[in-house]
């Protein structure tokens, strides 16, 4: 027989909790292109409502790829001081969101967001006469980052980051193939400097050879779990370096000896993450590293320069559907040292996120390795189409809903995904 009063505690308590979420509100974070004032913001929010340890839905391309959470007086107040749109949601309204988001005709998800990844910018510690998207967007979206370089990497702290941004760099130690253009110029021979002193300091007697270090060791943080996100020329050049392991491909006036007259011939794809069968650009005087990039052979005008995102779905693809979430499918294109990839030379198990496939190009691909993730995405700055060298830094308080600088941010929260949904 069963004591009825043992179990009165338990139903008191099921009451409660059902009348409590019955009546309990949320806060909606809509990512539409109309509704959300600060799209980059709205990212910064969610960012610092995993750092107060709770919990965040990323409703996938519902409203543009929405933010959801339990309403607290806090919340709604640093959405107010960050300048961010929000909408307060009753159940009732909620009810209606998740039975949209639930129909199979929909092409939508939820992946809950758990926890707020720890962030590394791989950058160097001197000045660079350039900047970087990703250090840009983490600053105006206020989402806290640690800088770090190869003296930290070969200390082996890769390991207490979640996600790794490998900023504007050359991993096959040729100084980014400045030499024609730049090699009397100040920052370039101090740069120079720096990273041989740098390699001679880890016993190495090349720069190449001290990168390539460095390019494993990344390699090893991708394959134990982490995520790797890369731009401009530090896509190419890594998976560059990754296959010239077992050749020289640079010229003397880079490492003080000539390449390898059979450097081409020695690269393993095997070792790369994305590309393969690409060949090498050896002439020194030459802004190029290889036929990955296509910089210098596309045929476009700036006003005719998008790419298109691929629309996957979200109940089966939740992984790249969370990395393409935008409120605009069309992307203004932009240039960097490394703008697009040949499609022809990327492997067939990457996925491409966005192309312009009138001009067979790639833009925005991602791939697994090991445990680990890794995404590139061609070119500089989203938002400032030729960024040369010595230009002023984009003022993104002029471009607070970026769909380019979106995809970089869509990377920043991607670790913070239940692991469960992540799988493809």
């Amino acid at each position: 027989m069963i004591n009825s009063k043992k179990h009165i505690p338990i139903i008191i308590f099921y009451f409660f909790f059902i009348w409590g979420n019955l009546f309990s509100q949320n806060l909606l974070i809509p990512m539409d292109e109309l509704k959300q004032k600060n799209h980059l913001k709205a990212y910064g929010v969610a960012y610092w409502i995993l750092k107060q340890d709770k919990e965040v839905d990323w409703l996938l391309n519902f409203r543009g790829g929405s933010f959801l959470t339990k309403y607290e007086q806090k919340i709604e107040k640093e959405c107010l001081l960050r300048g961010v749109s929000f909408e307060i949601i009753n159940p009732n309204d909620l009810s209606i969101i998740y039975e949209t988001i639930a129909d199979p005709q929909n092409n939508y998800d939820i992946v809950k967001l758990e926890k707020a990844p720890k962030i590394a910018v791989y950058s160097p510690k001197n000045k660079q006469p350039w900047d970087d998207a990703v250090t840009l967007v983490l600053e105006y979206s206020e989402i806290p980052y640690d800088i770090i370089y190869d003296d930290e990497i070969s200390n082996n702290i890769l390991p207490m980051y979640d996600w790794l941004h490998l900023h504007h760099e050359d991993f096959t130690g040729q100084y980014g193939k400045f030499y024609r253009s730049f090699k009397n110029a100040s920052w370039y021979v101090e740069q120079k400097k720096i990273f041989e002193d740098n390699a001679k300091k880890f016993g190495f007697n090349k720069v190449s050879k001290q990168k390539l270090e460095i390019v494993k060791k990344i390699k090893e943080y991708t394959a134990g779990g982490g995520f790797l996100f890369a731009m401009c020329s530090a896509t190419d050049t890594y998976d560059i370096a990754l296959s010239a392991e077992e050749t020289d491909i640079c010229e003397y006036m880079f490492d003080g000896d000539p390449i390898d007259k059979n450097a081409q011939e020695k690269l393993d794809f095997n070792k790369s993450f994305a590309f393969e069968n690409f060949e090498l650009v050896k002439d020194p005087m030459t802004y190029e590293f290889s036929n990955i990039d296509v910089t210098s052979t596309r045929k476009i005008k700036e006003e005719n320069d998008f790419f298109t995102l691929f629309e996957f779905s979200a109940k089966w693809d939740p992984v790249p559907t969370m990395l393409c979430q935008n409120h605009d499918k069309i992307i203004k294109g932009f240039i960097g040292q490394t703008t697009a990839f040949n499609k022809d030379l990327i492997k067939p198990n990457v996925l491409i996120l966005g192309e312009n496939k009138s001009l067979n190009e790639a833009r925005y691909i991602h791939g697994k390795f090991g445990l680990g993730t890794w995404t590139f995405y061609g070119g500089h700055d989203p938002e400032d189409y030729k960024h040369r060298i010595g230009d002023p830094k984009t003022e993104l308080a002029l471009y607070p809903n970026s769909p380019g600088y979106r995809l970089i941010l869509n990377n920043i929260l991607f670790p913070a995904a239940k692991k469960e949904k992540r799988k493809t």
